[in-house]
């Protein structure tokens, strides 16, 4: 199956907090980097260590693709509400993953990932830990629950209860009985079967017409916007920590990709 490029629609959406987070474009980049200090350390371990290559940047999935359920109609018409199938270069790249675990031998497994019974750290702890070295120490449960804490605020505010209220009703008119998108997406009939019925996809398709008839997502991630900034201000030096050792890593990470 042909798999579309992600859409405009998913590539713009963005939030306050995407600033202090890693996208799963620059997590891919910090694996790059992992990968050349594996290789160096297992090299003088004289094992060796297959470096992958990185997908293409525009295959990766958008940070915030499915935050408000589905929101492409492209994909809507061909997944319904299952997640897309990986571009080629992201499923090529995963599937060597894959493979190159598999393919270790219990000598390259135990110095790239350790010996717990020894309690000796293997070189991808030893990775790890050198892109870390400049970073300050600090409660990264807390960004979790903060993110969790603001999307619950968004779900209560006036302006979002009242688009959600006109796509229901939208939605409604189309055959389709839900409060609100979440409920849409985590529908039983749909996360029970591993691929799209036909109902399905004409849901989808009616959600994202439904959206875009009320701008929900527009008004909707504009909300959180006003709700994150808030947080950001009210925790400012931990928001501060975050950006600092966000920055720190991918400096890092550039100057171990700049070296080969």
């Amino acid at each position: 199956m042909h798999v579309p490029l992600p859409g405009e629609e998913a590539r713009k959406l963005a939030v306050p907090f995407d600033a202090y987070n890693f996208s799963p474009a620059e997590i891919m980049t910090i694996e790059a980097a992992q990968d050349l200090l594996i290789r160096d350390c297992m090299r003088g371990q004289g094992v060796e260590w297959k470096l992958l290559p990185l997908p293409a940047e525009a295959d990766i999935e958008p940070q915030n693709r499915r935050r408000y359920g589905v929101i492409e109609p492209q994909i809507a018409r061909l997944f319904g509400y299952h997640a897309p199938l990986d571009r080629p270069s992201v499923a090529r790249y995963n599937a060597e993953r894959n493979d190159r675990l598999t393919e270790l031998s219990p000598a390259a497994r135990r110095a790239a990932y350790g010996d717990p019974a020894r309690d000796a750290d293997g070189c991808s702890d030893k990775a790890q830990a050198h892109l870390l070295k400049d970073a300050q120490e600090i409660n990264e449960s807390l960004f979790n629950t903060l993110v969790r804490q603001t999307f619950e605020e968004s779900l209560r505010d006036g302006e979002v209860v009242r688009v959600f209220r006109a796509w229901s009703a939208c939605m409604k008119n189309n055959g389709f009985h839900y409060p609100d998108p979440l409920a849409a997406i985590t529908d039983d009939r749909w996360t029970n079967n591993q691929q799209p019925s036909r109902r399905e996809i004409t849901a989808a398709e009616t959600d994202v017409w439904c959206k875009k008839k009320g701008d929900l997502a527009s008004i909707w991630a504009a909300t959180e916007k006003r709700i994150q900034q808030d947080t950001i201000l009210a925790h400012a030096e931990y928001f501060r920590t975050l950006k600092t050792n966000k920055e720190r890593q991918l400096k890092a990470v550039r100057w171990v990709l700049s070296r080969g």
